[in-house]
């Protein structure tokens, strides 16, 4: 296991490098450029901002600077936020959006796992009716709807909790419940699904033949297996929520880096969207690794090489 997770993490140099590479080249060819507005700056003025951020270099003299800077953990300066550099909006935004995520994430597999083993045990009742009702409300209300609703109801009607900042728990209520909603409805869905694929297997009715109890059953060997598909898509969702929801931060005005990250395409802010991009992708490749190899360990008919 050990020597595996060295080769996927040394793994992720070239891929890095490769996505990198393909977004330095793609933002800077796409129409537009970071000193556009509606109002034109004098010729001067423009060529005096190209020449301070080396924009007036040939395109692959930037692309070595670059690579050179990153070699120093320097990501350069926001073009967009005169004076800061993309490491201070990374390090101030990123550690809000992972701590939105993060309590997103728990809150999302604490509910959808236990909602799907009943849709899964109790298959075809009321209770699975009710459970996969719940999923798909999740599933159905989108982000930008959800959000006001509870804004409307908790924080202007019954005065629970604030409706905006980050600053206490009592600010992180309404945006983790908006984050972990759709996340635990598609938990609940997959994990009911893998539960199902799981329960009627042979080693499942050996179980049962032993005496083992039905508790003992679902908890100790069909869970084990059901959670499969959960641990599939924990990849990909989790690092979503550790970058950062951009709906979500609008709405309740929290300054994490999903916002950040769209605004940077918007304004073709070179540095800032390489900066975002090597992040998000580091957080994915790096989750990714660790739900194969979480795989191999629930499931020991996988083979990490």
């Amino acid at each position: 296991m050990g020597s595996y997770a060295v080769k996927r993490l040394l793994g992720l140099i070239p891929t890095l490098l490769l996505v990198v590479t393909l977004v330095f080249f793609l933002v800077r060819l796409a129409p537009g450029g970071p000193f556009d507005a509606e109002r034109a700056a004098p010729p001067e003025v423009i060529a005096a901002l190209e020449a301070k951020y080396n924009l007036d270099a040939p395109l692959g003299e930037q692309y070595l600077s670059f690579l050179g800077d990153l070699l120093k953990g320097d990501l350069g300066y926001s073009f967009k936020y005169p004076g800061r550099t993309v490491n201070e909006i990374i390090g101030m935004s990123l550690p809000v959006s992972m701590t939105l995520g993060f309590w997103a994430m728990i809150v999302a597999l604490s509910f959808g796992i236990p909602l799907g083993m009943i849709g899964a045990i109790r298959q075809n009742t009321w209770k699975d009716t009710a459970a996969m009702a719940v999923a798909m409300v999740g599933i159905s209300i989108p982000r930008f709807v959800l959000a006001p609703l509870l804004v409307l109801w908790l924080s202007l009607g019954l005065y629970l909790f604030p409706v905006a900042r980050w600053e206490t728990w009592r600010h992180m209520v309404l945006p983790v419940i908006c984050a972990a909603l759709p996340t635990m409805a598609y938990v609940a869905r997959l994990t009911r699904g893998g539960m199902l694929e799981v329960i009627r297997a042979d080693y499942i009715r050996t179980a049962r033949a032993k005496g083992l109890t039905e508790r003992q059953v679902v908890l100790r060997h069909a869970l084990r297996g059901g959670l499969l598909p959960v641990v599939s898509f924990l990849g990909p969702g989790f690092s979503g929520l550790l970058v950062g929801s951009l709906v979500i931060e609008q709405i309740f005005s929290i300054p994490g880096m999903g916002r950040y990250f769209v605004e940077a395409a918007q304004n073709r802010d070179y540095t800032l969207v390489m900066g975002m991009t090597l992040v998000y992708g580091t957080l994915l490749m790096v989750l990714n690794a660790a739900v194969d190899m979480a795989y191999a360990w629930l499931d020991p008919r996988v083979k990490l090489s």
